[in-house]
């Protein structure tokens, strides 16, 4: 192979690494500021909660437990089950994976909702993470990590 030259499979993995980078770049963190999707009366966007015992994702992706989650987490969780209604007006909103932290899917898949932190002024640091699919990642250190819950 003459030097400058990439193989084909080189090519290949070049071109994905590329997109991957792209679509992370494009998927975004959390939306702007103030803004919420809201969804039709009485429905939850594309969101069907995991039931127990089903099979999760592969993603290498840390897991907690949910029984290992603050109290707070529980009760966001409820809210989450049930469509709402959420205390801040940012919960429900589409979250955009700015991080990348997430697995790459398309905008709008994610959507987040505030884990209430007792004592603090404001929301605090902590969120849950729904995907369109049921599954649920838990932050408390405001997206530079997540555990995906498993229920």
């Amino acid at each position: 192979m003459r030097p400058g030259r990439l193989r084909r499979g080189g090519v290949a993995s070049l071109l994905l690494v590329v997109i991957v980078a792209l679509v992370g770049g494009l998927a975004g963190g959390c939306g702007p500021a103030g803004t919420s999707a809201s969804p039709p009366a009485g429905a939850t966007p594309g969101l069907s909660p995991r039931p127990s015992g089903s099979a999760t994702p592969n993603d290498g992706m840390p897991t907690v437990a949910s029984a290992d989650l603050p109290p707070e987490a529980h009760h966001t969780i409820d809210l989450i089950d049930h469509g709402g209604p959420y205390p801040y007006r940012q919960d429900d909103g589409v979250f955009q994976n700015r991080e990348g932290l997430l697995p790459p899917e398309p905008r709008g898949y994610y959507r987040e909702y505030t884990v209430v932190t007792p004592g603090s002024p404001d929301r605090g640091a902590r969120r849950i993470i729904a995907a369109r699919d049921g599954t649920l990642y838990y932050t408390d250190d405001h997206y530079q990590s997540f555990r995906r819950i498993q229920r």
